[in-house]
């Protein structure tokens, strides 16, 4: 059985930093291709950062680039994504997602097939 627990969340203020990790069971972490996804309260599911099954390959949204940075550890079975200079916009739930087919980092949705619950990052002004 295939889980991805996300940890790391909480309430930070603007300009402040959140590391999050995503630890993941299951299968075999090293092959799979990782994704950070967020959901804001009203809005839809969006694509943060993703990153290769060998970390050499990696894609950020425009809204994060310079600021977010996704890396993973596979002798841990686990992917980070490091948030520094948190806005209020950066407020929703952070879902952490494995794509097992190609192992390729994309930003598609549709191409993860397991999701973790998410955990809550709250950016206060």
């Amino acid at each position: 059985q295939v889980q991805l627990v996300e940890s790391g969340g909480g309430l930070v203020q603007a300009g402040g930093s959140l590391r999050l990790s995503c630890v993941s069971s299951g299968r075999t972490f090293s092959s799979d291709a990782m994704g950070w996804f967020r959901q804001a309260p009203g809005k839809e599911r969006e694509f943060v950062a993703t990153i290769s099954w060998s970390g050499t390959n990696t894609i950020y949204a425009d809204s994060v680039k310079g600021r977010f940075t996704i890396s993973r550890d596979n002798a841990k079975n686990t992917v980070y994504l490091q948030m520094d200079s948190l806005k209020p916009e950066d407020t929703a739930v952070y879902y952490c997602a494995a794509e097992v087919l190609r192992g390729v980092a994309t930003s598609r949705d549709y191409e993860y097939s397991y999701w973790g619950q998410g955990t809550q990052v709250t950016v206060s002004s």
